[in-house]
């Protein structure tokens, strides 16, 4: 009966190993779980801005050069929200953000003064400018104005795409309507709703007309055919403020956070930064204030 007993090998090593192997294994599991605990821990610890600003300087590429910076020698994290200045500060008037970066100086006073914001600070400008097909169909590059440009878009019915989203550049396009003295409609006037990227690509594929501003324009110039039809009038100034939401209306804002960040854009590294942002050989944006 003896030679039917396991041995002690057969009994014993099998047994350790298979002890070993759930020993190992518990060990990997809660090393695991402390370097996911850990990691956790850390970025619930990182401090974040929330950034409400609008879809030219997101589209453009700045923001993916001027943040890190900033990020880094912080050690926080900014949200960007790029949408239509409009809806930037809305974003500003609800509370969900600390900031808002936005171009249309009207809509921004009315906001300041509406309480909602404070230390409406300038931070840099470019301009618009009014794209088109190589044909130029509407003669806009024979025009001596912007004003001049559109009336021939609107005498020649030429596709114009607007981006219709109350946006900075839409409330802009919309003001130099009102200037020509001419309210837009009829099959050949589409307003799309849609950020400045996405209408350059709309505009691009309908061989249409319209207007941008010159970054994102820039940013996209390898990307669409479309051409510049009008440039430098002075009616096509585009300014960009950085507005800290009101902490006495909202008293969650970061107001120490946005602070450093309103002062880093604005201060010499920055300004660096904005200053030699460029493509194609252009710069895109220039710091500072609109002359």
């Amino acid at each position: 009966m003896d030679i039917l007993k396991p041995s002690f090998k057969q009994r014993a090593f099998p047994q350790r190993s298979r002890d070993d192997g759930r020993s190992l294994i518990k060990k990997l599991l809660i090393f695991w779980l402390l370097i996911f605990v850990q990691f956790q821990a850390t970025a619930q610890a990182q401090e974040r801005l929330r950034l409400a600003t609008t879809t030219s300087t997101d589209n453009s590429g700045l923001l993916a050069v001027l943040h890190p910076p900033f990020e880094k020698q912080y050690g926080v994290k900014i949200d960007v929200i790029a949408v239509g200045t409009g809806k930037a500060l809305k974003l500003g008037e609800n509370g969900d953000v600390d900031v808002v970066m936005v171009h249309a100086p009207g809509a921004e006073i009315k906001f300041v003064e509406a309480g909602y914001g404070v230390e409406r600070l300038a931070v840099m400008y470019n301009d618009f400018v009014l794209l088109g097909p190589v044909e130029d169909p509407a003669m806009a590059t024979r025009a001596d104005t912007i004003t001049a440009a559109l009336i021939g878009i609107a005498g020649h019915e030429q596709t114009f795409i607007s981006r219709g989203d109350d946006s900075g550049t839409h409330k802009k396009e919309k003001s130099l309507w009102q200037k020509a003295g001419i309210k837009p409609a009829g099959e050949w006037y589409l307003a799309v709703g849609q950020g400045m990227g996405a209408t350059l690509r709309i505009a691009d594929d309908k061989q249409a007309y319209t207007l941008s501003d010159r970054g994102t324009y820039l940013a996209y110039k390898d990307k669409i055919s479309l051409v510049i039809t009008s440039e430098g009038d002075p009616e096509l100034v585009n300014p960009y403020h950085v507005i800290m939401v009101n902490p006495a209306k909202r008293p969650h804002v970061k107001t120490g956070l946005a602070r450093k960040y309103i002062t880093f854009i604005r201060g010499e590294k920055g300004r660096d930064i904005i200053r030699n942002f460029k493509k194609f050989g252009e710069r895109l944006f220039n710091p500072g204030a609109a002359e």
